[in-house]
């Protein structure tokens, strides 16, 4: 009896350590992070940098997995569906919280099917025109839109993006009606925009940067309330006259429902780690993005206040639910 008790003692002692040895060994084979947008916008870039800091890291291959559309629910509701061990992650934009309060229906909840693992980075949009739009200011935008209501198209990413949103933003608050044309991602979206085909559009600076630097597009104004460093001759479109706008984009990073503490505790703290070094905010700045420094507890309380932030956002500017 004694040699029975002392054996179940022993095997009760290991639970603990097996399971801590468990999240520090994640990952034990590859990770799949899906971003819900096709490859080549502003979220595609931030995953793959952040993709092979991690694969470094681990010593495991890092892969992205674009699947696209519905604003970015499909490929959401394929990471909600994966087992909950940390190899299938999800990296998506503000859609994530934004998408409750525009959407009539979801095939997953935004709240309880989800692990908020850690902001990832943040960007400003801002707004671009196409070379040969007449418009040379803000000013001048809105002088045209209200000469011509309806005259004037924005392109977005798909309907209920922060992109979409600034658009809609700006109809209410500069008194204008444009005219949303949604795409199936940013790439699509900004290859129209270039080809002259819609003339105005607001889009993360990671993606715009390199069509304003090739002179692809003209930048009229940034959406924060602060110039952006990649863009310092840029005024802030509070500053060009509409006050009080302010908008920004950021990215964070998901797992599915019921991740284990210690992979999250592992997952959260190599993300961090990656986020912070030199290199990483480097590579960052270049594509006008800050990374982000919450932790799991930090970032779960921001999502909770995003997602009620942007229900008064689609509120306030009367966007119907799709």
């Amino acid at each position: 009896m004694k040699r029975m008790i002392r054996m179940l003692t022993a095997a009760l002692a290991v639970v603990p350590l097996s399971g801590l040895s468990l999240a520090q060994e994640y990952p034990t084979q590859p990770v799949r992070i899906v971003v819900p947008f096709p490859p080549g916008g502003t979220t595609d870039i931030i995953a793959r940098e952040v993709a092979v800091a991690l694969s470094a890291r681990w010593g495991q291959p890092v892969v992205i997995d674009n699947k696209s559309g519905a604003s970015g629910s499909i490929g959401s509701e394929m990471v909600k569906g994966s087992s909950p061990d940390g190899h299938t992650l999800l990296l998506t934009a503000t859609h994530h919280v934004i998408n409750p309060s525009l959407r009539q229906s979801l095939p997953y909840d935004t709240k309880r099917d989800f692990t908020n693992v850690a902001l990832i980075a943040t960007v400003p949009n801002v707004l671009v025109v196409h070379p040969t739009f007449p418009a040379q200011s803000v000013a001048d935008l809105i002088r045209m839109a209200k000469e011509k209501p309806g005259s004037i198209s924005f392109a977005s990413t798909g309907i209920g993006g922060a992109n979409h949103l600034s658009g809609e933003l700006f109809n209410a608050m500069a008194g204008v009606h444009m005219v949303h044309i949604p795409y199936k991602g940013a790439a699509p979206a900004m290859s129209d925009v270039i080809a002259g085909h819609v003339p105005v559009m607001f889009d993360g600076v990671t993606g715009a940067a390199p069509q304003l630097a090739a002179g692809k597009l003209r930048a009229l104004g940034v959406t924060t309330m602060r110039r952006v460093p990649a863009l310092p001759d840029v005024p802030t479109i509070d500053e060009a006259g509409v006050k009080g706008f302010e908008v920004a984009s950021w990215f964070g990073l998901y797992a599915p429902a019921n991740l284990p503490p210690g992979t999250l505790k592992k997952l959260s703290t190599d993300v961090l780690a990656v986020l912070g070094t030199a290199e990483m905010k480097e590579r960052f700045a270049k594509h006008g993005a800050e990374p982000g420094t919450l932790s799991p507890p930090e970032f779960h309380r921001f999502v909770e206040s995003e997602i009620d932030k942007w229900a008064r956002v689609v509120e306030t500017a009367k966007i119907p639910k799709q």
